[in-house]
């Protein structure tokens, strides 16, 4: 176990809840070291969480225990479950589709099932409505710190039952390149498409340069139509100009240069975003 135990949740940062966090996580080992992915998911919105994991493991070493909480069933019968993937990294979280960019992307090894009314917050038994303190902080330190190991945190969960949420995967339509508009790159008002930069280059044969007809679509109606140039970087075109590049996690984006596509443009992004891309003849 690598001793890294990383949280995500929908929280925020206005009150005292992530800080309980780290609280309950030092409580339990003061040997590890808790570290943020990110307080700031969009209320309730497990697509979101589910992306940002996706984004972000791969850069931790593996053994890395992560925390995610995006949890509008808090209390309810659904399950809480520590998920191994194939890289060797642990996720704790609610069995709500948390999980579903991972396992698309890296597979899942093996998930167990924590039991709510045993493995928790000493002292905790009569809270419903925290689990991110009471039970998944509490047990990802554990598991972080080596104080029990995955074999010994409960039952075997097939990993084909674990809950996943629909992804529409890239493809080709004709002449178009079809994908899902997963994610906004939140401070600067990006779209990030889960085109993946191979297919966009290799088999779309996407030129650096060239221009390309975009739509956006929101649940089918199209919310959006431009043609835009291809380029490197932002810099490639004028201030207010928008584009179509690759991101961070390379794949197709689309941004305006020192603006936000997001605002100028009235477009969004989750599972009921999509895009399609043709070249401009």
């Amino acid at each position: 176990m690598s001793k890294h135990l990383v949280l995500q949740t929908d929280f925020g940062l206005q009150d005292g809840a992530v800080s309980t966090m780290y609280g309950v996580a030092y409580q339990v080992s003061d040997d590890i070291v808790v570290s943020d992915l990110t307080h700031g998911i969009t209320p309730f919105n497990i697509f979101e969480g589910s992306f940002r994991l996706a984004q972000t493991i791969k850069y931790w070493q593996p053994g890395t225990v992560f925390v995610s909480v995006v949890d509008p069933g808090v209390g309810s019968d659904r399950l809480s479950i520590v998920v191994k993937l194939n890289t060797g990294h642990f996720v704790v979280t609610p069995d709500n589709g948390t999980i579903t960019h991972l396992a698309e992307l890296y597979g899942i090894e093996a998930v167990r099932i924590i039991d709510e009314s045993i493995d928790r917050l000493p002292g905790s038994e009569k809270s419903a409505t925290f689990h991110g303190r009471d039970i998944y902080v509490y047990n990802g330190a554990r598991l972080a710190s080596g104080q029990i190991t995955f074999d010994e945190i409960g039952d075997i969960l097939p990993v084909d039952r674990v809950v996943k949420l629909p992804l529409h995967l890239a493809g080709f339509n004709g002449d178009a390149i079809e994908g899902n508009i997963d994610i906004t790159d939140v401070n600067f008002g990006s779209l990030w498409t889960n085109i993946p930069e191979e297919m966009w280059t290799n088999n779309f044969h996407a030129t650096q340069g060239k221009q390309y007809r975009v739509r956006v679509y929101h649940q089918g109606r199209l919310q959006y139509e431009e043609t835009l140039p291809y380029v490197k970087t932002f810099a490639d075109v004028q201030p207010g100009e928008s584009l179509i590049y690759i991101n961070s996690v390379y794949t197709v984006a689309l941004a305006v240069h020192t603006g936000n596509f997001v605002t100028a443009h009235n477009v969004g992004a989750g599972p009921d975003w999509s895009i399609d891309i043709t070249p401009e003849n």
